[in-house]
């Protein structure tokens, strides 16, 4: 009986622990749920968050039961510091446990759009009869998650940027004035930078161009517009365009050769630009080969038939091509063509110089 006894009190002290320990743990702000949660919810993670901001958040939006159930279940995960800005499609009332695990999967990871130098507004024809999808089409698509049924359309998308208030979208005033004179669908080219966007799903379209825009215009501020263009002979916007022209032509190697020759031809009256990304940017095509019979296809875009610079930007442009556009190498080239299979471009000053190096090209299999 005294053995017993004893085996009772034990069972009892253990449990009285326990409980105790629970009741400890939930005045010290620890709660937990149990299991992988249910439902979806977008959080965001912000610049500079830490592991205890994250699980803050997390707790408010009701993914965890407490910020210590998120941190605790750090602890021995160093993953969980590499977690990026943006948004995360979580699950409401998960385990601590659970949403370390979810939260740094890469189903997890919603919204993100990567723009590059090059790419444009608009969709482009793809090799295959597809289409390549285009700034707004992608920024369109990243509003959208496989539980979210609230996306914005690329048409949507599409209607925001040709017909909302340029100052509104947070474009720079000093591109407001050219971009406003430019064909609507055309008028946003060039003022996307090249980066890393995070989208938040479900955001209308308007928000969406809002963020993005004013977000590239401190970019296009930090490179140095508008006044870079100071000492370029060139306006801010015209500067734009050129960078956009370099980009489009060739690899970020010869950006300041590219820069030059383009300086070289606008600088003499009786001369054209004649490139040929200027005449597939209105026909959505994403290669420098033209035909002949869309070289005399009128149209503000086409340098074969019109002197000076097209009226906008044809593309994104980087930081590289702008500096390259400000600042072009010293030369007197005034051709360019692709003469080796990776896209190095070779210059030169003259049309006889410059149809040799096009008879190389093709002997090399560059085009």
């Amino acid at each position: 009986m005294t053995a017993l006894a004893g085996l009772f009190v034990l069972v009892l002290v253990g449990g009285g622990v326990g409980y105790g320990a629970l009741q400890i743990l939930r005045i010290a702000g620890y709660e937990d749920y149990d299991g992988e949660g249910t439902g979806s919810v977008i959080i965001e993670v912000a610049s500079g968050d830490t592991v205890g901001d994250i699980g803050k958040t997390l707790s408010e939006k009701d993914v965890v039961a407490s910020t210590k159930a998120f941190t605790s279940a750090s602890a021995d995960n160093k993953r969980i510091n590499s977690i990026q800005p943006g948004y995360y499609l979580m699950r409401n009332k998960m385990s601590g446990k659970a949403a370390v695990s979810h939260i740094l999967s890469a189903e997890a990871k919603v919204g993100r759009v990567d723009i590059r130098g090059g790419m444009r507004l608009e969709d482009q024809a793809a090799p295959n009869g597809g289409n390549t999808p285009g700034i707004l089409t992608k920024l369109a698509e990243a509003t959208c998650t496989k539980k979210n049924a609230k996306c914005t359309t690329s048409e949507e998308m599409h209607r925001a940027a040709e017909t909302a208030d340029l100052a509104t979208l947070g474009v720079p005033e000093w591109a407001v004035a050219d971009a406003s004179k430019a064909e609507p669908r055309r008028r946003l080219e060039g003022l996307i930078m090249p980066g890393i966007y995070d989208v938040k799903p479900g955001e209308s379209a308007e928000n969406v161009l809002r963020d993005v825009v004013t977000k590239s215009a401190a970019q296009l501020e930090a490179a140095g517009l508008p006044n870079l263009a100071e000492s370029s002979g060139h306006s801010p916007y015209e500067l734009m365009i050129i960078a956009s022209l370099t980009q489009s032509e060739g690899l970020e190697k010869d950006f300041p050769k590219i820069a030059r020759v383009i300086e070289n031809r606008i600088g003499q009256p009786a001369m054209k630009l004649g490139l040929d990304s200027t005449i597939n940017y209105p026909l959505d095509k994403p290669t420098l080969l033209t035909n002949s019979s869309d070289r005399q296809r009128p149209g503000p875009y086409n340098t074969y038939m019109n002197y000076g610079l097209p009226p906008t930007p044809i593309s994104a442009f980087s930081k590289e091509a702008l500096r390259a556009a400000e600042r072009p190498a010293e030369g007197e080239w005034r051709y360019f063509v692709k003469c080796y299979p990776d896209g190095t471009s070779c210059f030169a000053e003259d049309q006889e110089q410059h149809d040799a190096f096009i008879k190389e090209a093709q002997e090399r299999g560059a085009f």
